[in-house]
């Protein structure tokens, strides 16, 4: 399985079905990847880039998709994991919503931003939020995450913030790092809000790789 590609921008395109499709040029030859629209914003002709990747096998053609970072890529491959979700919606949702929003929803159960996406109905966004919550639990449990609490965190809050975190790309040691480091705030551990514990904990993450 290709895991990503670096090569050359060649060509950008919109289908008739409002598909993207980029062509990236690697060693003299020419991938076609369907990509995300707004992916298109940060692509320049002839500019090297760097392309996560995932193949798709149909019995009657091969798909390559493409994301701007792995995080996104692995989220998508766990969209098209629940029941009823295609490859198109999966991009519609990633499109859609800037990846934390698209986290924060699945993992908060917010169905309402989850069916801002076109062609996400009430009851599809219940099953997203619940089929893929549980797969988020099944990732924060085999990320070996779900053992101890830090001081002043609830479990609740802690379980959001480890999914949340996982799935926006950080790894289990980030992830108990920024919990440790969020749960000294005195402000912090009084407050039950998960969304400002996840911002807090990528904040001080940002702040940590700038070191």
């Amino acid at each position: 399985m290709i895991n990503y590609l670096k090569g050359k921008v060649a060509d950008v395109h919109k289908s008739s079905s409002s598909r993207v499709t980029l062509i990236l040029e690697v060693n003299q030859i020419g991938y076609e990847l369907q990509i995300l629209p707004r992916l298109t914003q940060s692509l320049q002709p002839e500019e090297d880039v760097q392309v996560f990747t995932h193949q798709q096998v149909r019995e009657d053609q091969i798909v390559l998709y493409g994301f701007g970072t792995s995080a996104e890529r692995d989220l998508f491959r766990q969209l098209v994991s629940v029941s009823g979700i295609g490859a198109q919606l999966a991009i519609a949702l990633l499109d859609t919503l800037e990846l934390p929003d698209l986290v924060q929803a699945i993992v908060g159960g917010n169905t309402r931003v989850l069916a801002k996406t076109p062609g996400v109905g009430a009851k599809t966004a219940e099953r997203i939020a619940l089929e893929l919550k549980n797969k988020l639990a099944e990732w924060r449990q085999d990320a070996g995450l779900a053992t101890s609490v830090p001081v002043g965190v609830t479990p609740a809050i802690q379980e959001e913030v480890e999914m949340t975190l996982l799935a926006l790309g950080y790894t289990g040691q980030e992830v108990i790092q920024a919990l440790q480091a969020v749960s000294q705030d005195a402000n912090m551990s009084k407050n039950t809000n998960a969304e400002d514990w996840i911002r807090e904990a990528i904040s001080w993450l940002s702040r940590s790789t700038q070191l």
